[in-house]
């Protein structure tokens, strides 16, 4: 098949479906009072495959409803959207039904992996998704007014960025605050926080340089662009910020530099470090784990309470 193709074939044909109109999936039931939407479209970058979302609702909802947007982890490499670490799997039901039937509506995305486009691609896709869930608001009985974001790890960093990046505006949704555990925030500063000799900022092959396109060394300006704390300013929206102090993968410092930028931007982060934690909350109690959950909950009914 030639690029233009035949004079007379309607190459419009050819271009991908709008996703603010393609039929929704059609709902599950996987818990009392929660309908699941899987795999519903909500962009198709060029040259991409199309990203998908997952849609935790409630039921019986008399009227619009604010929404939680989860970020997954997975180092930007892997990651499944709906999936919370292994400390949740086994919940029943799951922390996601559960936000669903405390009256939010729980959206769960794909995003480009830094296998397939380097940053900002990956913030692009979330950005393209809050405009999605706006767009489908009517349909789907979103209040996205009030929006929050919350990520684990790689997704706690992307959460980040997007709400500092995605300023308030009417043709989208509205993040009013954001929860990030155990994300990173400030990657040129990942070798001075780590021990002494255990990050190479010259490695291409890591996480963050797979991120960014190349070594950090080699791409300062594009790490620096990539880290939330770059973006702090006075428009920033409430942060809860959840790090254990023994996190092995993610230095707790990180979450200690982007709290800190916050107030010297004039605001007032909850930053709490869980004593003995280790990424993806290995090492803590059940009771701290779900502690950890409730005080996410919490955080997203005090941001959206009143709409």
């Amino acid at each position: 098949m030639t690029v233009s193709g035949p004079p007379s074939f309607p190459l419009d044909l050819l271009e991908p479906p709008d996703p603010g109109v393609l039929p929704l999936p059609h709902p599950a039931r996987p818990a009392e009072g929660v309908r699941l939407l899987r795999g519903a479209v909500y962009a198709i970058p060029a040259g991409s495959r199309p990203l998908t979302v997952d849609l935790w609702l409630p039921a019986d909802a008399t009227g619009p409803v604010p929404v939680v947007v989860f970020v997954h982890g997975g180092g930007w490499r892997m990651g499944l959207r709906d999936d919370l670490g292994p400390r949740f799997r086994h919940w029943e039901p799951g922390p996601f039904a559960r936000m669903a039937q405390e009256g939010f509506a729980v959206a769960c995305p794909d995003y480009r992996l830094s296998g397939e486009a380097p940053h900002p691609a990956q913030t692009d896709d979330l950005a393209a998704l809050l405009g999605w869930l706006h767009t489908r608001s009517a349909d789907l009985g979103l209040d996205t007014a009030r929006t929050v974001m919350w990520g684990e790890s790689a997704g706690g960093h992307l959460a980040a960025l997007t709400a500092l990046t995605h300023h308030t505006r009417t043709d989208t949704a509205a993040v009013m605050g954001c929860v990030t555990w155990y994300a990173p925030t400030d990657l040129p500063a990942l070798a001075e926080d780590f021990p002494e000799g255990v990050y190479d900022t010259r490695d291409p092959a890591s996480f963050e340089a797979l991120l960014v396109g190349g070594a950090l060394a080699d791409r300062p300006e594009a790490a620096r662009d990539a880290s939330p704390v770059t973006h702090v300013g006075p428009q920033a929206p409430p942060f809860l910020l959840l790090h254990g102090t023994d996190d092995v993968l993610v230095p707790t410092r990180q979450s200690v530099r982007l709290a800190d930028a916050l107030r010297q931007a004039g605001h007032d982060p909850d930053l709490r470090l869980l004593a003995g934690g280790n990424h993806l909350w290995l090492s803590l109690s059940e009771e701290d784990v779900s502690d950890c959950y409730a005080r996410t909950l919490a955080f997203a009914h005090r941001c959206t309470a009143g709409g």
